[in-house]
C-alpha cells in the first residue's frame, strides 16, 4: 500500500493550496480517508475525514469553512482544498487510510496506512 501526498508549498496568508493523495495497492472504495497535520514540536492533529463514498465528511473546528476534503474513486485520490490559509496552518500534512469505510475518525489509531507527508508553510 502506498499513499503519495503532494501539493504542499510556501504561500502567503489568505492564499490557497490543494493537496492530493494518490493511493495504490488497496481497494480505494473500501477505505475512509483522512488528512492530519503536524507542526514542529506538536502532536499530529486531525484535520478532515471522508467516508468511502464521499457522503460523509468531518472537519476539525479550526478549518471548517476554509478547507474541503473530497475524493475521486476513478483516480484513487483524495484531495484537501485549503482556502484562506493562515500562518497557524503551517505543518506537514499527512493523508491516511482507514479500513473502516464509514468512519469519520479523528483518532490516529483508527487509520491503517499513512502517506509520507507534504510541507505547507504559510507566511504572514
Amino acid at each position: 500500500v502506498q499513499l503519495q501526498a503532494s501539493g504542499g508549498g510556501l504561500v502567503q496568508a489568505g492564499e490557497t493550496l490543494r493537496l492530493s493523495c494518490a493511493a495504490s495497492g488497496l481497494t480505494f472504495s473500501s477505505y475512509a480517508m483522512g488528512w492530519f497535520r503536524q507542526a514542529p514540536g506538536k502532536e499530529r492533529e486531525f484535520v478532515a475525514a471522508i467516508t468511502w463514498n464521499g457522503d460523509g465528511v468531518y472537519y476539525v473546528d479550526s478549518v471548517k469553512g476554509r478547507f474541503t476534503i473530497s475524493r475521486d474513486g476513478a483516480k484513487k485520490t483524495v484531495y484537501l482544498q485549503m482556502n484562506s490559509l493562515k500562518p497557524e496552518d503551517t505543518a506537514v500534512y499527512y493523508c491516511a487510510a482507514s479500513k473502516r469505510p464509514y468512519t469519520l475518525a479523528y483518532n490516529v489509531s483508527l487509520y491503517d496506512y499513512w502517506g509520507q507527508g507534504t510541507q505547507v508553510t504559510v507566511s504572514s
